[in-house]
């Protein structure tokens, strides 16, 4: 079980703007899709509301200390990283942190691998963004050009 970091970041690593994507790349959400399909997702609350809904077929986790979450099926509430990490050894599946900022930052030590795609913009009032030092301790594993100019990058913990 794999517990991956999967973000799609512009240029001044920019990664939301009013708790949405500030941008729309239909590639980009079907890779999205493609990669986490039938694996769990861990998500903030502030993510978890600008989504909506559950991802179907994937196991949805929202990580909130204060946040009330409804109660539905394939969505669990969590109030800390170390409750989630405890569930990993139960899962038949790989863990994907989806966002945002602060689970990103919560994950940081049990995070093995990331997918980062490229998004080739600067957003100038972008509200969330990733931190510069995000893939420290990370090499460069394999680098594929994806459509609408956007760049996948996965990285694997050195």
């Amino acid at each position: 079980m794999a517990v991956t970091g999967i973000v799609a970041v512009s240029e001044n690593l920019a990664i939301g703007k009013d708790g949405k994507l500030p941008w729309h790349y239909s590639s980009d959400l079907q890779f999205f899709k493609k990669t986490t399909l039938h694996n769990a997702v861990v998500m903030g609350s502030r993510t978890w509301e600008g989504i909506g809904k559950p991802l179907p077929q994937r196991l949805n986790i929202i990580l909130s200390r204060s946040s009330q979450i409804d109660e539905r099926p394939g969505v669990l509430h969590f109030r800390n990283t170390e409750s989630v990490m405890a569930l990993t050894e139960y899962l038949n599946c790989d863990l994907f942190v989806i966002g945002g900022d602060k689970t990103y930052t919560s994950f940081r030590e049990h995070i093995t691998r990331w997918i980062v795609t490229e998004v080739p913009l600067v957003i100038e009032d972008a509200d969330t963004f990733m931190p510069e030092d995000f893939l420290d301790g990370f090499e460069l594993l394999i680098t594929e050009e994806g459509d609408e100019d956007l760049t996948i990058k996965t990285y694997g913990r050195k």
